[in-house]
């Protein structure tokens, strides 16, 4: 029988213990005998152990590779191993060495090993090859996250429970996954939750803060603890997330604080810094990731609280925990000023990393530019290593993505144009890990279903600039041996999934509204969305930074009327794009399906996935075209609203024909997919608000009957002569009820009767010109302007009974005006519902700009608000149960020029 010793030298580490173990199961499958054997005592003897031979161990570190290099009998033809590197070399008398820079790098050398074992069905008998990662890090997110939010806590907030996360206890899916990681290289698992140090530690001083049982906390720490011993051997370290200010539910109810809190307090700030001391000292040899936001308001604020606050406190931990090493910090740049605040670490701190999102919240392009480039080419500047952060994938829910060449094009992205040398990669359907959305029983897991996702990326982190040709052939051979089809069968599929993969991101970049998580690309756009863009907030990062150079269909055609030029991606040429993409891509999954049969469950997801893509593009290439034809109206329509009703009959029939594909889509999915987004929370605004509400296709599908009728009618009104301005009506308006509440602390606010002539500032004249009758009975609470602006003002309110605040934003931009909170940004700035407009233009006064009027939640009791920096107004109070109707009062001028009565109701 063949044989193979493996020569000890009576240390092993667990990364080089766990590798031989893998080399010993990969020779036995390959049909030979292992045995093992000491290493003499005389270095030369090595030679008397007969047969093939494998010895493994760290450069550096080692006496008998150090006698082998003096002799010229170990020869590095291409640079000696650097941390996590390799290299093997067969020497002479049939041995192979394995030569790690450290214990991980030894470790991907015996995977290195295996896999050519596995390959060749043999043992080499001659190799010579040295590799590393180009990527410092390469690594899976993983969220301790729910779908739905847990009132009475908000978003992120989900303490660590057997009931919440049966995954999270599940070892032996664990292993699974550890052990996928581990094949494709990874060296980190990233752990998001807002705040999990309340599921983890116990802090003395702070008793109360313990979110879970005790039975539940001695479950976590032997968990946790299991999982970072197992990471630590696969060469994997564990990195926990955590937002700030967010503080436990108990310790909140306790102390009578905010569950989030938007600014600095000194007990938060003591019981932070002693969670995460504690946690340093329990687990040591782990890392954090810290964002700064979503809830801590003030740009100075959170920096202030990453150097005062969050580095003393791990500062601490490495101190009590007598550690000899710094644990590893990220620094997620995100609703922050990251250079600000590296700038300032890296004065007291020493292993420090930074992260930014790649196309945000979205996959867009491998065509980066602009301040989204700008931003990740300062923080790599830094000289840390700095991480690109493909995250949420929003655009690409629920759907499969299986394109490695796509992906290939991103990593070089990331690394040639941004600067990253480090991957943190979020699983395609984040917020509902471990499981797909597919609609079988049981669920499917994301690891099972979205390998090739998980698989291209990694290959890519350790090495992006790979021959094009040599990896199509590499994916080629990868999709046979994955979905069990011949090499023919598996090229065709290899270019189905490329064609798929152009097509949400191409619709996103040119006709989005943003790369957030607010919007569900896959469930389509409303029309008013695609013509009257400006009202839904458009985040323009998304044209400006992560999209090819192009025109968004309001730009294209304001140019066309204008006979201007038209420069890069114009709507009609993403229409062409794309609808070649999706066709291509069904096409050649059908041919798949036809050659392997429709006996292969994975290969009939792929193609209803094609299908589904195809409809879905469609769908919207003939929504576009539409608007276009809409848009054209829009800009040569005369002040009455009259124009070429040719047009508009145009854009009838696209509509119909848009509406036919996504009904074919709604049916598909209804049969095929649970939900379309993996965030089903009132974060969700596109095409619709409240993912939970429209989550899926189905639910959809009757807004846009609706929106198709309402446009039908008010055209037959246009064609018949009949004309908007014939049939409106003059708004009368109630005024609301007033609530009781009292101003505490005043901090430079006071009280005052909302009116004509008073000014909606304490230190300036500005006053109230007109205002919507809704207003008319309100207390009002106005601020010093100046302070507002400096350092933003905290306003603290008693309520006597569940509310509703009426806020009033300045509708301008610039840095003396509060801006509206960004879904881009802040998950939490909808958690009050306060996010969408009640009252448009509500208020005019003097050197102001209009005044929108929107209204938050807040419930029965003592409450400090604190927006951070620029000024705004409280316009007053209101029961919670008081029906406010929305409305544009148009005391800023606006008026029916935007066309969105033609999708909508009388």
């Amino acid at each position: 029988m063949k044989k193979v010793t493996i020569i000890g030298n009576g240390i092993v580490s667990a990364r080089i213990g766990l590798g031989l173990e893998r080399a010993t199961s990969a020779l036995k499958a390959a049909g030979y005998e292992v045995d093992f054997a000491k290493m003499p005592e005389q270095y030369a003897d090595y030679r008397k152990i007969e047969g093939k031979k494998l010895y493994v161990s760290v450069y550096g570190q080692d006496g008998f590779l150090k006698w082998l290099e003096e002799n010229e009998i170990l020869v590095f033809h291409t640079h000696a191993p650097g941390k996590e590197g390799f290299y093997i070399e067969t020497c002479p008398a049939e041995l192979n060495v394995i030569c790690g820079g450290d214990d991980t790098g030894a470790l991907y050398g015996c995977m290195e090993l295996c896999d050519r074992i596995e390959r060749d069905g043999e043992y080499p008998a001659e190799i010579t090859f040295g590799d590393a990662p180009a990527f410092k890090l390469r690594g899976p997110a993983v969220g301790l996250q729910k779908t739905k939010v847990e009132a009475p806590r908000l978003t992120y907030e989900y303490p660590i429970t057997p009931e919440r996360f049966p995954w999270f206890y599940d070892k032996e899916m664990w292993t699974r996954f550890l052990d996928m990681m581990l094949d494709m290289r990874c060296n980190v698992l990233y752990i998001w939750s807002g705040h999990p140090f309340s599921s983890l530690v116990k802090v003395p001083d702070y008793p109360e803060a313990l979110e879970v049982t005790e039975e539940e906390f001695e479950m976590n720490r032997e968990v946790f603890g299991w999982l970072t011993s197992e990471c630590d051997r696969r060469g994997i370290w564990v990195v926990l997330k955590f937002y700030n200010i967010h503080i436990p539910l108990p310790f909140a109810q306790h102390h009578g604080l905010e569950l989030l809190q938007s600014n600095i307090n000194p007990l938060v700030a003591d019981y932070t810094k002693k969670s995460i001391t504690e946690f340093i000292k329990s687990f040591p040899h782990i890392g954090l990731m810290v964002c700064l936001g979503e809830a801590l308001r003030g740009t100075q604020n959170k920096t202030d609280w990453f150097i005062d606050t969050i580095i003393p406190a791990v500062k601490d931990g490495v101190k009590e925990a007598g550690l000899t090493e710094e644990p590893p910090v990220i620094l997620r740049g995100h609703d922050c000023d990251p250079i600000g605040a590296m700038e300032e670490a890296q004065k007291i701190y020493s292993h420090l990393y930074t992260m930014w999102k790649y196309n945000g919240e979205s996959l867009t392009t491998y065509y980066p530019k602009g301040k989204w480039q700008t931003i990740h080419q300062t923080l790599s500047g830094l000289g840390t290593t700095h991480i690109m952060n493909v995250h949420i994938l929003a655009d690409l829910e629920p759907f499969q993505f299986n394109a490695p060449l796509y992906i290939q094009k991103c990593v070089q992205a990331g690394q040639s144009r941004y600067g990253c040398n480090g991957l943190h990669l979020y699983p395609l359907f984040y917020w509902d890990w471990p499981y797909t959305p597919d609609k079988v029983s049981p669920r499917l897991l994301q690891m099972d279903r979205d390998y090739i996702w998980f698989a291209a990326w990694f290959r890519y982190a350790w090495n992006p600039n790979r021959e094009e040709n040599t990896e199509r052939e590499h994916w080629i051979n990868v999709f046979a041996k994955h979905y069990k089809i011949p090499a023919g069968s598996a090229a065709k599929l290899l270019e189905a999934q490329e064609n798929a993969a152009q097509c949400a991101p191409k619709i996103l970049g040119r006709v989005g509204i943003t790369e957030g998580n607010r919007q569900t690309m896959s469930l389509g756009m409303s029309m008013s969305q695609f013509t009257n863009v400006n009202r839904y907030r458009p985040n323009k990062e998304l044209w400006d930074s992560v999209a090819r150079k192009g025109e968004q269909p309001d730009d294209y055609m304001l140019k066309e009327v204008a006979g201007e030029a038209h420069i890069g991606e114009t709507p009609y040429d993403c229409v062409k794009e794309v609808s070649t993409h999706a066709q291509k891509a069904l096409a050649l999954c059908g041919e798949v399906i036809e050659a392997e049969g429709s006996g292969n469950e994975v290969l009939n997801r792929l193609y209803t996935d094609a299908r589904a893509i195809c409809e879905m593009s469609m769908s919207y290439c003939k929504k576009i075209e539409a608007a276009m034809e809409i848009l054209r109206y829009k800009y040569t329509m005369d002040e009455k609203c009259r124009g070429d009703v040719a047009l508009l009959e145009k854009a009838e029939k696209l509509m119909e024909e848009s509406l036919e594909e996504y009904r074919k889509l709604a049916e598909l999915t209804d049969k095929t997919y649970l939900y379309a987004n993996s965030m089903q929370t009132p974060q969700r605004k596109i095409p619709f608000p409240n993912g939970e509400t429209y989550g899926h296709w189905t639910s959809c599908l009757p807004e846009y009957e609706k929106e198709l009728a309402c446009f039908k009618s008010h055209l037959a009104d246009l064609k018949a002569g009949i004309l908007p301005t014939d049939h409106t009506k003059e708004v009368t308006a109630e005024p609301l009820t007033p609530a009781p509440f009292k101003l505490l602390g005043t901090d430079g606010c006071e009280t005052y009767r909302l009116a004509k002539g008073d000014s909606v500032f304490s230190d300036c004249s500005c006053k109230v010109i007109n205002l919507a009758p809704e207003l008319e009975k309100m207390t009002a609470v106005r601020m010093g302007l100046g302070a507002a602006i400096e350092e933003g003002v905290t306003v603290k309110l008693e309520l006597l009974e569940d509310s509703y605040v009426l806020v009033g934003y300045m509708n301008a931009k610039g840095v003396e005006w509060l801006q509206l909170p960004d879904l881009e940004t802040n998950t939490h700035a909808d958690d009050r519902g306060g996010l969408t407009v009640v009252y448009a233009n509500a208020i005019k006064a003097e050197a102001c700009p209009p005044i929108n009027i929107h209204a938050y939640r807040y419930e029965k009791g003592t409450h400090e608000i604190y927006f951070g920096t620029g000024a705004f107004m409280i316009a007053g109070v209101v029961s919670a149960d008081t029906k406010m109707k929305p409305r544009n009062a148009n005391l800023g001028g606006e008026g029916l020029e935007t066309l969105d009565w033609l999708y909508e109701e009388d």
